[in-house]
């Protein structure tokens, strides 16, 4: 497969699609590493990274059903498990934590940038080693309970949680518009008033 087949190629696999095995122990570090060449303005390395398996994924439930709870005590019981669900649908979820520098020179959209950036390497480098992967959000994701229950500084943000396992048939790969559909040429106006 060529590079840009490879890229072009891309989907992300529902997490309920994603089983065992997950990446080995030499595999993830592989995996993390390919996201440390994200674009990076200053080299503050804004970002880090949290793996969550095995029985921790059943704590992390917790946590998110209690962050459910509090968001909404009357919540029903149906959404609550679903939330509670959700970290056992794939063997291994990698948090991508946004870590934000008060610089002068970089702005704080720049470093979120970069770490979504850091994320989508782990999307691509999770599939160049034959796993599949998503990247979730959610209310979970930007709730300060789970925040805290992660240990995340107050400078920190989840930029989101990426499943990762192996992908399990049947797929479905959803049709993508032509990058025309999206792209304009900007030509300078003739007699522009705006003046440099």
């Amino acid at each position: 497969m060529d590079e840009l087949s490879f890229l072009t190629g891309h989907y992300s696999v529902p997490a309920k699609q994603l089983g065992e095995p997950a990446p080995s122990d030499t595999e993830l570090e592989q995996i993390l590493q390919a996201a440390m060449s994200a674009p990076d303005h200053g080299g503050l390395a804004p970002f880090r990274f949290m793996t969550i398996q095995g029985q921790a994924r059943h704590q992390l439930a917790e946590v998110f059903g209690q962050a459910t709870l509090g968001r909404d005590p009357a919540v029903d019981e149906a959404y609550l498990q679903k939330q509670q669900a959700k970290p056992l649908r794939s063997p291994l979820i990698i948090v991508v934590i946004a870590r934000i520098e008060q610089n002068p020179q970089i702005p704080e959209i720049e470093q979120i940038l970069s770490a979504g950036c850091a994320a989508q390497h782990i999307q691509l480098a999770s599939r160049a080693l034959g796993y599949g992967s998503i990247w979730l959000t959610g209310d979970n994701c930007y709730d300060l309970n789970v925040h805290q229950a992660l240990g995340l500084d107050i400078d920190e943000r989840i930029i989101g949680f990426i499943y990762v396992g192996t992908p399990k048939p049947p797929f479905e790969e959803k049709p993508r518009s032509p990058s025309s559909a999206v792209t304009t040429a900007w030509e300078s106006p003739h007699n522009s008033d705006f003046a440099i």
